[in-house]
């Protein structure tokens, strides 16, 4: 199994760490434009791995797409990372061209490869990936769902002072502060509705919380996380990779599941060794399923502006 990281950053470097340490394929490649990022940090891992018991192939390239041929696994994290103060949204312009060209250098060398895209903002680079790739859309997947149900469990373990462990919860949506969709009545603790444990004030309290999760990051930071997202697209890359059949929520192609089509749209898919492979209907409420149609009209205005750029 090789897995290929485009994007030497924070979170292309924390989610290559995550993949090796954790053994997930025998060769990870991470791969930057900038000289030398890449093979050092590959040359650090490499060198913390003999202190780690793992034993995986790191390799570093700068630009050279020839070293990533036949990777199982993609993950494209490239791209310029959010600001204090700026949206997803004006990163589009910036970073479609980015995903657009890593889409189609990747799949001269490794054209059976299975994507999934971090870079942001992140709804709208999936469906660009998707229709510049041209490739089936099971092996096209965007990674917002599974960072932010992260957060979302995070919230909710401390608003109760419990293991987050012991909690199941969902986020569905666009990968936005104002889109994700967070769904508290689904939420559960070693099963129990989180209702029985937390107030409806206390609850809608975490829900806001993870809706800006990443923006209060970015404002502690300086920068976008890079922690919690590198080790969601490992956590991802090792449910395809081991085939687990593990059900994560992902932003995927809609045919008209959710009552939504044309649009790459956060929701809960069983994730194994052919991509996505099934779409989990939660049966939304009306509530629940209006907020998912707004939603949905959010991204769609982003990808509009996707026919306005010349890439």
């Amino acid at each position: 199994m090789k897995v290929t990281v485009v994007g030497a950053g924070a979170v292309g470097a924390t989610c290559a760490d995550n993949i090796a340490r954790r053994e997930l394929a025998h060769e990870v490649v991470l791969l930057d434009i900038k000289e030398g990022i890449s093979e050092g940090k590959s040359l650090d891992m490499l060198q913390a791995s003999t202190l780690l018991d793992c034993d995986v192939k790191l390799t570093g390239s700068t630009n050279d797409y020839s070293k990533t041929a036949g990777s199982d696994v993609v993950v494209v994290t490239s791209g310029l990372p959010r600001k204090p103060g700026m949206t997803r949204e004006e990163l589009i312009g910036i970073n479609a061209g980015i995903v657009k060209g890593v889409t189609q250098n990747i799949l001269q060398h490794s054209p059976d490869a299975i994507f999934i895209i971090i870079s942001n903002p992140m709804d709208t680079m999936t469906y660009l990936a998707l229709k510049a790739s041209g490739l089936p859309k099971n092996r096209i997947i965007g990674l917002g769902g599974a960072l932010d149900s992260a957060r979302f469990k995070t919230y909710l373990s401390l608003a109760m002072n419990c293991s987050p462990n012991d909690i199941q919860a969902s986020v569905i949506g666009g990968h936005g502060d104002t889109t994700m969709i967070p769904l508290t009545r689904l939420a559960t603790k070693g099963g129990v509705p989180v209702n029985h444990f937390l107030d409806d004030e206390t609850l809608k309290k975490v829900a806001a919380d993870t809706m800006v999760g990443g923006a209060t990051l970015t404002g502690l930071i300086g920068t976008s996380a890079w922690y919690a997202p590198g080790a969601a697209g490992a956590y991802m890359v090792e449910a395809i990779v081991r085939d687990q059949k593990r059900v994560i929520p992902s932003c995927v192609l809609l045919e008209g599941e959710y009552g939504q089509s044309d649009i790459c749209l956060g929701v809960p898919v069983v994730l194994g060794r052919n991509g996505w492979e099934e779409i989990i209907d939660y049966k939304l409420n009306d509530e629940e399923q209006a907020a998912f149609n707004k939603s949905a009209d959010a991204v769609r205005n982003m990808n509009n502006v996707l026919s306005t750029l010349e890439i």
